[in-house]
């Protein structure tokens, strides 16, 4: 362990070299950029998700540059709606590794968009929500919420042996939420920040269970504004980024104060922290550019 100032600089305050990382989700949008934050620090980055040629890609294109030369981007398809598909992940990454520093459970779906602001009646209102799909609702449910318990509870031993060798050491969960589960506007997707505040209790949950001294894992949640990826805009381009169109007008627009979209750096800032910040238990951290100020 450093010692003096030694432990002020940034190279001991957020140290994950040779860390084991786990990201669901991780070939696009916010997956992508927290794994390549951790990549190019010196750790060795899963990133899972159902589209094997997206995650791919994603190696293909990052993989070869990372700034750090004991970073690595490794592709293992996952559906994180299935148990047996978890099971198989565990399984594959045990063969290589004997315990995981950080999962990022970060896969999600936005589900249906409903959008009531021109109906002219009750009874409007009424058959435009009660036509949104039951299954959509079940599906973005399994993704976002269920999909995220039973990821924490399968890597459960792989977490704990991380302070095995290094008792000082806790192994972290963090949960990728949205500031849409905060906010009380609907937002035209009622699934989904519904979702979103069922991932923000349920990590609340989780980081009061894995505390126990048998346990002993940290367990935190990212609040994301807007953030370029595939759910906000629909699509990524060749380099599996996307972007968001933002003039002189978007903090007037979106109710933005900082006045522009998330960034990369952003979002990496963000991981890093509250994967190395060894007293951070059972938090939220907002990161929306204020968006909440403006939209509570």
């Amino acid at each position: 362990m450093p010692s003096g100032n030694a432990i002020f600089c940034v190279a001991n305050l957020f140290n994950v070299e040779g860390w084991v990382c786990v990201v669901t989700g991780g070939g696009t949008g916010i997956g992508l950029m927290i794994a390549q934050a951790f990549a190019n620090n010196g750790a060795k980055v899963y990133i899972t998700a159902r589209r094997t040629d997206v995650l791919e890609q994603a190696v293909k294109q990052w993989g070869s540059s990372l700034q750090h030369p004991r970073g690595q981007l490794i592709a293992l398809p996952c559906d994180v709606t299935s148990k047996d598909s978890i099971q198989q992940l565990v399984q594959e990454i045990e063969k290589n590794d004997n315990h995981v520093d950080l999962l990022v459970n970060n896969a999600g779906v936005v589900g249906e968009y409903t959008y009531t602001n021109e109906a002219e009646s009750v009874e409007d209102i009424s058959k435009l929500l009660f036509n949104e799909d039951m299954a959509s609702w079940e599906t973005v449910y399994r993704t976002n919420v269920i999909g995220y318990f039973f990821m924490a509870t399968a890597f459960l031993p792989l977490l704990h042996a991380a302070s095995r060798d290094h008792p000082w050491h806790i192994a972290s969960v963090i949960n990728i939420s949205s500031n849409a589960g905060i906010t009380r506007s609907a937002q035209d997707h009622y699934s989904y920040n519904a979702s979103k505040a069922a991932t923000i209790h349920l990590s609340t949950l989780l980081a009061q269970e894995f505390r126990k001294k048998a346990i002993r894992i940290r367990v935190n949640s990212i609040a994301p504004g807007p953030f370029p990826s595939e759910m906000y805009v629909g699509s990524s381009n060749q380099d599996n980024k996307s972007q968001i169109p933002a003039g002189d007008d978007y903090r007037e627009k979106e109710g933005v104060p900082a006045g522009r979209p998330g960034r990369d750096e952003d979002m990496a800032q963000a991981a890093l922290m509250l994967a190395c910040n060894q007293y951070a238990y059972g938090q939220t951290l907002v990161i929306d550019g204020g968006y909440l100020l403006e939209n509570p």
